[in-house]
């Protein structure tokens, strides 16, 4: 059911495994996650820690949802059950995404929640969002950690996942930049770039060419 707040009274009522989010990110996950509701989708976490998070992936997707995490804490395994699978590593590992991606082909959602460190969410990024279903949804979150310098962050720091998204809304808009930007397989496949307080959320559709048309009034246009 749309908007039905099923995350916030998960999260408030969790008498489970650790469960450690910001607040108002359940809003934004509810935005855009809940049209997978019910449709069995294949979802990857970035970061596993207590596995209260993947709990959660799970009974808000519904049946036949496939959720998989990826830590680099051998401890995390243990929270694997059925309908959630954990594979341990880094996540900029190439070898390790390939065998995750191999495994599972596409995912509908991709959640970085992983080391925050920017060099790490960049790969990961670089790894993962080709891996990304046609209409899919790939979220970076905590990205306050990209104005920290312990996460290799810091304010307009070259190299910082913020500066990237910046560029990315310049490359979405290729096809207007009258050749001084290529379009790429990104600007193909990308349908928004949203931005909240240490959210970026970005949703793929394939593309087409724009058009524009002009609607006038007859009585107008009898004077033209």
């Amino acid at each position: 059911m749309p908007g039905d707040g099923f995350l916030h009274r998960y999260y408030l009522n969790n008498g489970g495994k650790r469960l450690h989010k910001w607040f108002h990110y359940f809003d934004i996950y509810e935005r855009h996650f809940e049209r997978f509701r019910g449709r069995a989708p294949t979802i990857l976490e970035i970061g596993v820690f207590g596995g209260g998070s993947l709990q959660m992936w799970k009974a808000y997707f519904g049946h036949g949802a496939r959720v998989v995490g990826i830590d680099i804490d051998p401890a995390c395994k243990a929270h694997e059950e059925d309908g959630i699978e954990i594979f341990i590593g880094s996540q900029d590992d190439p070898a390790l995404i390939s065998q995750i991606a191999d495994r599972y082909d596409a995912f509908d959602i991709v959640i970085d929640d992983g080391s925050h460190i920017m060099r790490h969410v960049m790969k990961s990024f670089e790894l993962l969002y080709d891996r990304v279903a046609p209409h899919g949804v790939y979220l970076v979150e905590d990205l306050h950690t990209a104005y920290w310098d312990e996460y290799e962050g810091g304010l307009k720091r070259v190299g910082t996942f913020i500066e990237f998204v910046k560029d990315k809304f310049d490359e979405m808009n290729a096809p207007h930049t009258r050749g001084a930007i290529p379009v790429s397989t990104f600007t193909r496949s990308t349908a928004s770039i949203t931005v909240y307080d240490s959210v970026v959320v970005f949703e793929k559709r394939p593309q087409g060419v724009r058009q524009t048309f002009v609607t006038i009034g007859m009585s107008h246009a009898e004077q033209d």
